[in-house]
């Protein structure tokens, strides 16, 4: 049996960007161990929860966590999806293969609920794309 290859997704707060990068990376990316963590943990943000409910994901057992949280895992690869994780990267990641993937933070936007939510759905919509379409094909 091959070994998988472990994989993560690293934003600031672990509480949109990188747990939807998680959801569709499990899916997408056969042949990695996925996982996500944040430089802080920020709780699982709401609008991130059901804008994934929408795509069919309920976020069973993911939580936020911290770099400190998966520190004894040895990543092959690490995925930045926002511009402060990549620009702090921690040394003992570099090790990995370090690709860098920006998304805007949709947990910044103001505005009602439905502009809140349009921001998610748009942002968890690259984010597929991108794991599904591209990151699939350079990893």
């Amino acid at each position: 049996m091959a070994i998988s290859k472990k994989l993560l997704f690293l934003c600031t707060g672990n509480s949109c960007r990188s747990q939807m990068a998680e959801a569709y990376g499990k899916n997408y990316l056969k042949n990695y161990d996925v996982y996500s963590a944040g430089q802080e943990k920020h709780g699982l943000n709401p609008y991130m929860l059901k804008v994934m409910k929408e795509d069919g994901y309920e976020m069973q057992g993911h939580y936020s966590k911290t770099l400190n949280d998966v520190n004894d895992i040895d990543f092959d690869v690490v995925v930045t999806v926002c511009g402060h994780a990549n620009e702090t990267c921690p040394m003992y990641l570099k090790k990995a293969q370090i690709i860098h993937k920006g998304f805007d933070d949709p947990a910044q936007v103001t505005g009602s609920d439905e502009e809140i939510l349009g921001q998610f759905r748009k942002v968890r919509d690259e984010i597929k794309s991108y794991i599904k379409n591209e990151l699939s094909k350079i990893i």
